[in-house]
């Protein structure tokens, strides 16, 4: 009898196992990479979002200040009230237009990780 020099090589149960987590493990790793990616374009959105809201803050602590201010420095005789109410408005203006672009930001998913997102979609559906 003469022997077959072609050997074939069937990986059996643990090498598919092995196999399997290292496929896995990789896709693990690539995804955690796209995330750091968009972690830090996210990053800079976050940090403008922060200072839009921060000058909101300080335009509503002004908004305070003015009121409490004009009660002091202005007649009540020239004006009265009136001077009062127009710095109210005048801040309130400027928060409203501060906190709807904050708003905005947040509505045109400027702090999600879409690519990320997409692909952690398509593994799931894969694997389902």
């Amino acid at each position: 009898m003469e022997k077959n020099d072609t050997v074939v090589h069937n990986p059996g149960l643990m090498g598919g196992i092995s196999s399997l987590g290292k496929s896995i493990f990789g896709l693990l790793v690539s995804r955690v990479e796209l995330a750091a990616l968009e972690l830090s374009e996210v990053r800079n959105h976050v940090i403008e979002l922060v200072a839009i809201f921060a000058v909101a803050v300080l335009s509503i602590w002004f908004a305070v200040a003015y009121g409490t201010a004009m009660v002091v420095a202005l007649a009540w005789d020239a004006m009265g009230w009136k001077i009062l109410l127009i710095m109210f408005v005048i801040f309130l203006l400027v928060t409203a237009v501060l906190v709807a672009k904050g708003l905005s930001m947040l509505k045109q998913n400027k702090l999600a990780l879409p690519a990320t997102m997409k692909e952690l979609k398509n593994d799931r559906d894969m694997l389902l």
